[in-house]
């Protein structure tokens, strides 16, 4: 089992305090496994297994289990007379009312208290009313490039170029970065399939069983439980999927997807294409990335672009055709700095667009990403916006392809490799 130091650190940071710790993230994206982790750090600790509670809600032991109190029951049961229990909850979302009973379970029992679910459903429940700040959100992603190089057994012989760079893999070949990343782009970062060499057969398959859990358990039995909105049709939703996935790094607006649709010959009127995304957004299948208006420090009320989770995520649902590879960069560029915690924005000019205002307390970033821009009109191209700013804050272009100086008129340009491995901190 490989960790994944970042989140178990913030399990950790937050072991034994009052709150709920609520981890959440796409499915398969590796929560179940951090849970995991968890446990097992704290039995290193000494904590006896006894004190240690597991319950995986979508497994058949769990099948009887259906509302609030058979889960509330079935807890303080398995727990017994154990002093101080930790308690660990998998995918609970499923069970109807479960909040109650984490509610009760916090004021009832002297224990700790970790949750994982694969809806953002899960926090927009009675659960932010009931523990009234009593909780704590981790999100979660699938693995990062560099995650990636760890659970491939990548160890980096460092060459004079990013791209040169050679690793050894676990199985005793070698590989440059040029060519992991490729496999990167292409296959994403589920972490089940990175524990091997891609293969693209075995992908379609696993990516297949995600797809199909989220749209149809995740989606369309949403309606099922506490009587929600239903999403009624699979086919639209699934066309909805498609273009968000094909849009990736576009300004998409609702309106345009509704208007789509209906010259497809579908009836969806604007406010059940605006229902169908954020079903797709709160499963964790996308984000939606608001405009930023830079001359008025504003954020915008229309617009925005949507990402999604995981490169391999795009390539299936693109057929593995390997089409708009900068755009497919772009989004890996913006999943890299949502696990850097950044708050993310398109700035917007007027004439023009800078990709990523990336924002924390005291810092802010302007990043422009492309895969190649040796030719002169394109760096002009991309150049041209940052040029337009006129805050002392960082500029950057992280850029696939090619060799250039480090700093062109103040603005940094960033090896994306190097940027994904923070080489070039950010």
């Amino acid at each position: 089992m490989i960790t994944r130091k970042k989140y178990l650190d913030k399990l950790i940071a937050f072991q034994n305090a009052d709150l709920v710790k609520v981890v959440t993230g796409v499915r398969r994206c590796g929560k179940s496994t951090l849970l995991e982790m968890m446990r097992q750090h704290l039995s290193e600790q000494g904590v006896p297994d006894s004190r240690l509670l597991m319950f995986k809600m979508e497994s058949m032991e769990f099948a009887d289990v259906v509302n609030y109190r058979d889960l509330y029951n079935l807890v303080r049961q398995r727990v017994g007379g154990e002093k101080r229990p930790y308690l660990f909850f998998d995918e609970l979302q499923n069970v109807e009312g479960w909040e109650r009973a984490i509610n009760s379970l916090r004021v009832d029992l002297d224990c700790d208290i970790y949750i994982t679910g694969s809806n953002a459903f899960l926090l927009s429940s009675e659960l932010a009313t009931l523990l009234s700040g009593r909780y704590v959100e981790i999100p979660m992603q699938p693995l990062m490039f560099s995650e990636y190089l760890d659970f491939r057994g990548a160890q980096l012989q460092r060459g004079k170029a990013s791209a040169a760079d050679v690793a050894l893999l676990s199985d005793g070949s070698f590989a440059t970065l040029a060519s992991l990343f490729e496999q990167y782009r292409m296959f994403g970062g589920f972490p089940f399939l990175a524990l091997g060499a891609p293969d693209e057969v075995r992908h379609r398959d696993y990516l297949r069983s995600i797809y199909q859990t989220v749209i149809v358990r995740d989606i369309m039995m949403r309606a099922k439980r506490r009587g929600q909105r239903a999403v009624n049709s699979q086919d639209v939703l699934e066309r909805i999927c498609g273009f968000l996935s094909d849009s990736i790094g576009n300004e998409t607006s609702v309106n345009k997807i509704a208007g789509t649709l209906q010259a497809d010959g579908q009836t969806a009127t604007r406010q059940t294409a605006a229902f169908y995304i954020s079903t797709l957004v709160e499963a964790y299948l996308f984000s939606h990335v608001r405009r930023y208006d830079l001359k008025g420090r504003e954020l915008l009320k229309t617009g925005g672009k949507y990402y999604i989770v995981d490169p391999g995520m795009r390539s299936y649902l693109d057929n593995y055709r390997n089409t708009d590879t900068g755009r497919v960069l772009e989004n890996i560029v913006y999943n890299q700095l949502k696990y850097d915690e950044y708050d993310v924005m398109v700035g917007h000019l007027r004439g023009g667009e800078v990709d990523f205002v990336a924002m924390k307390p005291r810092e802010k970033v302007y990043i422009q990403v492309t895969e190649d821009m040796r030719d002169e009109e394109t760096m002009r191209r991309e150049l041209a916006p940052l040029r337009k700013i006129g805050d002392e804050y960082r500029k950057m272009v992280v850029v696939q392809d090619g060799t250039y100086p480090s700093d062109i008129d103040g603005i940094e340009i960033v090896d994306a490799v190097d940027f994904l491995l923070h080489n070039a901190k950010l």
